[in-house]
């Protein structure tokens, strides 16, 4: 299972958590309140170190695409066949700014990374 699909199934167990800790908060069940509250501490526990192995990732994978040896910003018509351009240039990486990545490495528009000049 990769990272994304554990993270969000880890969102999952804290809403329900969260759930059965409100339900028995207003029941007035103490000893399931406390263990709701336990189990919302390990699995928030859990979610940062997720959250935290995420952003390694995708800064490694940034600095890996910064280190191409050419970029140039991609146009709206190359963006419009972005199949044609991927065919043409052997190795290109599109970046959008409002992926993770895009903002990991501060890209301002879609700019297309290679190896060498397109």
């Amino acid at each position: 299972m990769n990272l994304k699909q554990e993270l969000q199934k880890l969102n999952h167990r804290l809403d329900k958590a969260q759930g059965k800790l409100a339900a028995a908060e207003k029941r007035g069940d103490v000893e399931l309140a406390a263990q709701g509250k336990i189990a919302i501490d390990t699995i928030n526990s859990k979610i940062t170190k997720l959250k935290g192995q995420q952003e390694k990732q995708v800064r490694g994978k940034g600095q890996g695409i910064q280190a191409l040896s050419f970029n140039r910003p991609i146009s709206k018509a190359e963006q419009a066949d972005m199949g044609k351009l991927k065919k043409s240039v052997r190795g290109l990486v599109v970046v959008h700014p409002m992926t993770k990545l895009g903002r990991e490495m501060g890209i301002e528009v879609v700019t297309g990374f290679a190896p060498a000049k397109f």
